[in-house]
C-alpha cells in the first residue's frame, strides 16, 4: 500500500484532455475571440494551447458544457480566495450567558440588565438563566417572573426567541438582538 502523500490528487475540474465525451463546448475567457461561442473540443483545446493556457470545464451540466481558457493554478487560487472571503463575511453567532438566582435583588438585576443591553447592542445573543440550588426549585414561578421581566426590559434591544423553559435545575430563556435598519 502506498503512503497517502504519493497518491495523485484528482482535480476538482476537468482540464484539457480530461474533458471527454463531448463533441462541442461553449468557450469563455478574457482573451477569447467571440467569447461565449460554441467550438468543437479539438478547436477549443488548440486555442488554449496556442495561448499557452488551460481549458477548464466550469459547468459540465450545461448544454453544451462551458469551458474557460485560463491558467488553472491561478483559477484555483481565485476560487479559494473568493470562498475565504465569503466565509469571512458570514456572520458568527456569539452567545453571552447571564446567570440569576431565584432571589436576585434589584441592584444585581439592574447591573446584569446593563450588561445584557451592551451584549445585544454589539450583536450577540443573550442566554439568561435562573439557577436553582437545592430546595429553591420550589420558587420556579419566581424565576419565570424574573426572566419575563428581563425580556420586557430588553424589548428595545432584543426579542425573546423562546419563553422561559425549565431544564433540570436551570430555567433558560434566549434573547436575540433586534436587527437595526
Amino acid at each position: 500500500m502506498r503512503p497517502r502523500q504519493f497518491e495523485k490528487k484528482e482535480n476538482e475540474h476537468r482540464i484539457n484532455t480530461e474533458i471527454r465525451g463531448v463533441a462541442s463546448v461553449r468557450v469563455v475567457g478574457d482573451n477569447v475571440p467571440q467569447a461565449g461561442s460554441v467550438y468543437s473540443i479539438t478547436e477549443a483545446l488548440k486555442m488554449a494551447q496556442d495561448m499557452e493556457l488551460d481549458l477548464v470545464e466550469i459547468s459540465p451540466n450545461a448544454d453544451p458544457p462551458v469551458c474557460k481558457i485560463v491558467e488553472y493554478q491561478k483559477f484555483l487560487y481565485q476560487q479559494r480566495k473568493k470562498a475565504k472571503e465569503m466565509k469571512s463575511n458570514a456572520q458568527k453567532v456569539v452567545i453571552k450567558e447571564i446567570r440569576f438566582g431565584p432571589n436576585t435583588d434589584e441592584h444585581d438585576y439592574q447591573f446584569k440588565l446593563k450588561h445584557a443591553q451592551s451584549f445585544l447592542s454589539e450583536g450577540a445573543k443573550v442566554k439568561a438563566y435562573v439557577f436553582f440550588k437545592g430546595r429553591s426549585i420550589m420558587f420556579s414561578e419566581q424565576g419565570e417572573k424574573l426572566l419575563l421581566r428581563f425580556a420586557v426590559d430588553l424589548e428595545e434591544y432584543g426579542k425573546a426567541e423562546q419563553l422561559p423553559k425549565l431544564e433540570g435545575k436551570r430555567m433558560i430563556m434566549m434573547i436575540a438582538p433586534v436587527k437595526k435598519k
